[in-house]
């Protein structure tokens, strides 16, 4: 008696454990026809209908503002310092004395020089009249002649030196830091100031080389800088004449008006250019594409159905694509239920974008 109830209490307890899952079991076959007739509903699909707009291919680069004119003021003589006549951040024009050296020796000796030459003037007047008149020979007057332009050529080389001992601007333009005091003693080499031309000013930046037949002179260029919120706008002037080998880039200038003197040279400078606009290109998101061996898809609805569509793709901008060829302006292309449907497939538009 004690074996049978102990075995009786075996069944009872494997009976309590499986109760459950033959409760599943039957709960789920119960619900199997109701799941069923849920997933044959139609999928719902957001759309997007296709028509022409307007693109703009862009490019996004960075450059340097790069003065106009900008030179180092340096001296092409020796000396001391008699007077500075430049004062640092003015500005100057062209042929302004800026720096005078002493010249007071090349000054004697330019006035030495001119009286030797005044002296052979005087006597090479003299024989020119004796040799009309036969009183010397044709050699004694060129000997004359001969002195007389030599010591002409003494004054001007003389001249010219004096002129080097002036230090003026080549260009107008707006002076730096100087580096100099009253009384020093400068050479070729030393460093006297810094002179720059700030308006235009010009935009040096670099493009791929797959853009550089597209690059043309008179392409606008929206630039900013730190410091300035508003964009500005450049325009190309010139372009290196060769790709560069070692960066397979093209080396572009622009230039910008820079009255107000904001712009600085050496900043750098965020880029916009625009290549070309398109008017007329059919975009659509580009999420509504799908990868595929060959290239890339599209699905359309036509007449309530799913219709794949290969593609042929252009530019892009943020959030869309052009479309070369694959649909037409007023096909509804889905965004949304893309690894869902199947071709031929019955689908019902939730929401519709650019309609």
């Amino acid at each position: 008696m004690k074996r049978i109830l102990s075995i009786v209490g075996i069944i009872v307890v494997f009976a309590l454990l499986a109760y459950p899952k033959v409760s599943d079991y039957f709960t789920s076959e119960n619900s199997g026809p109701a799941a069923s007739s849920g997933n044959n509903s139609i999928l719902q699909v957001d759309v997007f209908v296709v028509k022409p707009d307007t693109i703009e291919n862009k490019i996004f680069m960075t450059g340097t503002l790069r003065a106009s004119e900008e030179v180092e003021l340096a001296s092409e003589s020796s000396g001391l310092i008699e007077e500075i006549y430049l004062k640092e951040g003015s500005n100057v024009r062209k042929g302004d004395l800026l720096v005078k050296i002493n010249d007071s020796e090349l000054r004697a000796q330019f006035r030495r020089a001119e009286f030797r030459l005044n002296l052979a003037e005087e006597r090479e007047r003299r024989q020119k009249q004796l040799l009309e008149k036969g009183g010397i020979s044709q050699e004694e007057y060129d000997a004359t002649l001969n002195e007389v332009n030599v010591l002409r050529a003494e004054v001007a080389l003389i001249n010219a030196q004096i002129e080097k001992t002036e230090i003026r601007a080549p260009f107008s333009g707006k002076l730096g830091l100087k580096y100099v005091s009253d009384g020093a003693y400068i050479s070729p080499s030393s460093r006297i100031a810094g002179l720059q031309d700030i308006d235009p000013i010009k935009i040096d930046f670099s493009v791929s080389e797959r853009y550089a037949t597209q690059i043309e002179v008179g392409n606008k260029v929206l630039f900013s800088i730190q410091g300035i919120e508003e964009p500005m706008v450049a325009e190309v002037y010139a372009m290196e004449s060769k790709i560069d080998p070692d960066t397979r880039t093209l080396q572009v200038r622009a230039e910008s008006n820079n009255k107000d003197g904001k712009l600085l040279p050496g900043a750098f400078a965020n880029l916009e250019l625009t290549l070309e606009t398109i008017e007329d290109a059919l975009m659509v998101p580009s999420i509504s594409l799908v990868p595929e061996l060959e290239g890339q898809k599209v699905y359309i609805i036509k007449n309530g159905l799913v219709v794949p569509k290969s593609v042929k793709t252009g530019l892009r901008n943020e959030a869309r694509v052009q479309i070369l060829s694959g649909v037409s302006a007023g096909d509804t292309v889905l965004t949304t239920g893309l690894l869902q449907v199947r071709p031929d497939m019955p689908v019902a538009i939730k929401s519709i974008e650019g309609d």
